[in-house]
């Protein structure tokens, strides 16, 4: 059941630093203190939470000292019952007792939700948080991906809620009016699709968000909606799909050019032209996914975040804290 959870003005969130995970991620805990001082270096105030003596040199940043690590390959739900003293329950805990405006964490990404849920709590009305993916889209805002991985199993009831949700939120991250909705499905028929998605399609269009339709696997990278809505396991299969592809291709490019006279011309001929599309495709400028639906608001980054990543990410959990996302999502369930 969710909890009573105290917005707090955005006056008084502008004081507050954002509280980073030290211990979270592949190349925690070097990467992630890099990106938070950069962050620093740009006017950002932040506050490392975890061990410190793992942390070794936090470069002149405030640390809020625990004792526990939650690790990438821990249990969530058991560690955040067993671990409360982790790097990752105190920066949740940081945020709900009003000391930090956002958190942030390239951690166990199971952990991160649950220790932001029962820390941070719930909105009212809300069913389930979902997490909402940003995927590039070349020349244009961001494609919202919701739900990208918190919820495997999902109700015709908790799409209507993610599609409400992101919608908020791309508008309290981009700044696009009215955001067009998309329902993830094998085809663009509302016919198509599992029971599930038949369900939500009707559910979508009785609604009043500005419901585009189903949209397929091959719109995620040059969508024509701004929200694609879809369950969990799908959205997670989807996101690490496009990912998956975009490094491989990445990668043939990078193999095949400069291997002869030939390619060599060609490379560089073509690579001012390409380099801009891949600024625009990398991950690590994007920021990291918000968890949609709780009392305050929870940055989730890729597991190997490098510094500029971190960086991005503390960059957004404050913008968002200040734009006033968690107060706009709460409002667009009535």
């Amino acid at each position: 059941m969710a909890r009573a959870v105290a917005l707090r003005p955005v006056a008084e969130l502008a004081q507050l630093p954002v509280a980073v995970d030290a211990m979270g991620g592949d190349f925690a805990p070097s990467a992630i203190v890099a990106g938070a001082k950069a962050a620093f270096d740009e006017g950002i105030a932040v506050v490392l939470v975890g061990p410190p003596e793992l942390i070794g040199d936090p470069m002149g940043l405030p640390v809020v000292a625990c004792t526990q690590v939650i690790a990438m390959d821990d249990d969530p739900a058991q560690s955040v019952r067993t671990k409360k003293d982790s790097s990752l329950v105190r920066a949740a805990e940081l945020v709900r007792d009003g000391q930090a405006c956002a958190m942030v964490s390239a951690g166990n990404t199971g952990a991160t939700m649950g220790s932001a849920l029962l820390r941070m709590g719930r909105l009212p009305s809300v069913l389930r948080p979902c997490i909402g993916a940003p995927i590039p889209r070349p020349g244009n805002t961001p494609v919202v991906l919701a739900d990208a991985g918190a919820n495997a199993e999902c109700t015709p009831a908790m799409l209507l809620q993610f599609a409400q949700m992101g919608a908020a939120y791309c508008s309290a991250r981009y700044g696009v009016e009215r955001p067009s909705i998309g329902l993830l499905s094998i085809g663009e028929e509302p016919t198509k699709g599992t029971p599930l998605v038949k369900e939500t399609f009707a559910a979508l269009s009785e609604s009043d968000l500005n419901f585009f339709g189903n949209v397929e696997g091959r719109d995620l990278l040059n969508s024509p909606v701004d929200v694609i809505v879809t369950d969990g396991f799908t959205g997670n299969v989807a996101l690490k799909t496009m990912e998956g592809s975009l490094k491989f291709i990445m990668g043939v490019l990078g193999d095949v050019i400069g291997t002869d006279d030939d390619t060599k011309a060609a490379g560089l001929t073509l690579l001012p032209h390409l380099l801009p599309f891949v600024g625009e495709l990398d991950p690590d400028a994007i920021g990291g996914a918000m968890l949609l639906g709780l009392g305050g608001v929870c940055i989730i980054s890729h597991g190997s975040s490098s510094a500029k990543a971190v960086t991005n990410a503390i960059k957004v959990g404050r913008t968002l804290a200040l734009g006033g996302s968690t107060e706009k999502i709460a409002a667009s369930l009535g």
